[in-house]
């Protein structure tokens, strides 16, 4: 993908591996780091999975809500597993590699979780609003074959762009220093390594930031616009508490996923990644996936109530 040949300006091009810096400036913190982590991403493993299995276990949550919320606990292991277990392992060795193809791999399903998400974001939005504002027709409206068809579109955009994204990316010349200042290979920081122009790339992550991103999040605010609007408008408390209550979870998902993701990638950033800037891609990329399976779970009495029903199965089915 990266050719090995001489640059006009006498650089020599990169074509084998880089060099992930990322924590390396807390010398011997790098174990208790490790072991933050470790914790971090076994519990995000394990509360997804558990999520998923509760879902599949119990009929009364076959609903599209929970269709989407499988989709997304299976996003946030691909996300994290897209560059914890690597980061796990810089932490505790002294040469922090990886080659230019585990580096192109890790961009793209680091790129496509992200895109994936925002979408099935605005799609949980859509299915609360439909609950919320049509009630009558939400069987109708929120079908099986529509839940299946939305999921599907958010996948099948996300990993069709991202392949010509990534490939894009990865067929220009990489030349000077290979020591990335990250701790996983994001594509702003790979592009700085380019010695080619990456103008047209960079008008396509525009465009792609518009469509995939914000126009996402706008159709969620639309949607709750709406759902606000109509739950004002109920006549009693106790159902306007109850329509809110069905929200609150996403509402909080919402808020941390494009919260977090904000904080990242608009602050203002130094020429190369400083420690401060580290430190908040971590927050990015640990925080939603390892806070939404409690989130769900904590606040939803449909997912507790299965929980229990899934214990109580389990402990009398060993008697």
């Amino acid at each position: 993908m990266v050719h090995s040949t001489q640059v006009p300006d006498g650089n020599e091009t990169i074509s084998d591996f880089l060099i992930l810096v990322g924590f390396s400036y807390l010398n011997k913190l790098q174990i208790l780091l490790f072991l933050v982590l470790l914790v971090i991403y076994l519990a995000t493993l394990m509360g997804n999975l558990l999520v998923i299995l509760l879902i599949k276990l119990n009929p009364s949550l076959h609903t599209p809500m929970y269709f989407f919320l499988v989709n997304l606990s299976l996003l946030e292991i691909c996300f994290t597993s897209s560059m914890v277990p690597q980061l796990l392992v810089h932490l505790l060795v002294e040469e922090k590699t990886i080659s230019i193809a585990a580096c192109a791999a890790q961009m793209y399903f680091f790129n496509i979780s992200g895109l994936t998400e925002c979408c099935l974001l605005a799609a949980m939005a859509y299915d609360r609003y439909v609950a919320i504002c049509h009630p009558l027709h939400y069987t109708t409206i929120m079908s099986g074959q529509v839940c299946a068809l939305l999921a599907g579109i958010s996948w099948f955009i996300s990993i069709s762009e991202e392949v010509a994204h990534t490939k894009w990316i990865f067929s220009l010349p990489f030349c000077g220093s290979n020591r990335l200042h990250h701790f996983f290979c994001d594509a702003p920081q790979v592009m700085k390594m380019a010695c080619a122009d990456t103008s047209e790339i960079k008008i396509l992550r525009l465009i792609v930031t518009v469509l995939f991103i914000l126009s996402p999040f706008l159709l969620i605010l639309l949607s709750y616009i709406c759902i606000i609007s109509t739950i004002l408008k109920m006549p009693s408390t106790e159902g306007r508490l109850k329509a809110f209550s069905t929200c609150s979870s996403h509402i909080i998902v919402v808020t941390l996923f494009y919260g977090t993701a904000l904080i990242s990638y608009l602050m203002p950033k130094s020429s190369s990644t400083t420690e401060s800037d580290l430190l908040i891609s971590l927050l990015n990329t640990i925080v939603s996936p390892v806070l939404n399976p409690i989130i769900y779970t904590l606040r939803n009495k449909e997912v507790k109530g299965a929980l229990r029903n899934t214990f109580r199965k389990s402990i009398f089915s060993h008697s």
